[in-house]
């Protein structure tokens, strides 16, 4: 019995390790590049499943191949896909719009407040320009922003 579930176990191994792109060296099409996603997938939950992942030092046939697969998906997304930045508000700009919502006022009204031009302003909530210290100054004094969060975020 123990015998026969190990050869199953084996056999099961090999299905999935079958190495179906152990002869590409590079991805350059969309379909190709999706096809390798869904095996890295793939790879990835069969050797959860087995433990094959448990160790993070563990060097196997699954780590291998997936590291192998995983780097060109990489190099095919550096060379042939363009992602956007992903913009996080900090914990001050999410300040400063919870205090503008209080006072129901919009940016245009917030500037004015804070006597800074309406596009600095709006540059300071993106996160492309920094807060000068002055800044700092108004929005603590006008805004009653935590200076915690003035120091930390400004």
């Amino acid at each position: 019995m123990l015998i026969t579930i190990k050869l199953i176990v084996q056999q099961s191994k090999q299905t999935i390790m079958e190495k179906k792109y152990e002869n590409i060296s590079k991805i350059t099409t969309k379909e190709l590049y999706e096809e390798v996603k869904v095996h890295v997938n793939t790879l990835i939950d069969e050797a959860t499943q087995n433990g094959s992942l448990s160790d993070p030092e563990a060097d196997n046939e699954y780590t291998r191949e997936i590291g192998k697969l995983g780097g060109l998906c990489a190099d095919y997304e550096n060379n042939y896909m363009k992602f956007e930045h992903i913009r996080v508000k900090t914990p001050l700009i999410l300040e400063i719009e919870k205090e503008m919502e209080k006072r129901a006022i919009k940016q245009r009204q917030a500037a004015n407040l804070l006597d800074v031009k309406e596009s600095t302003f709006s540059q300071i909530m993106t996160g492309k320009r920094p807060i000068s210290m002055r800044m700092a100054k108004r929005l603590y004094e006008l805004f009653k922003i935590d200076p915690k969060l003035l120091i930390e975020y400004a």
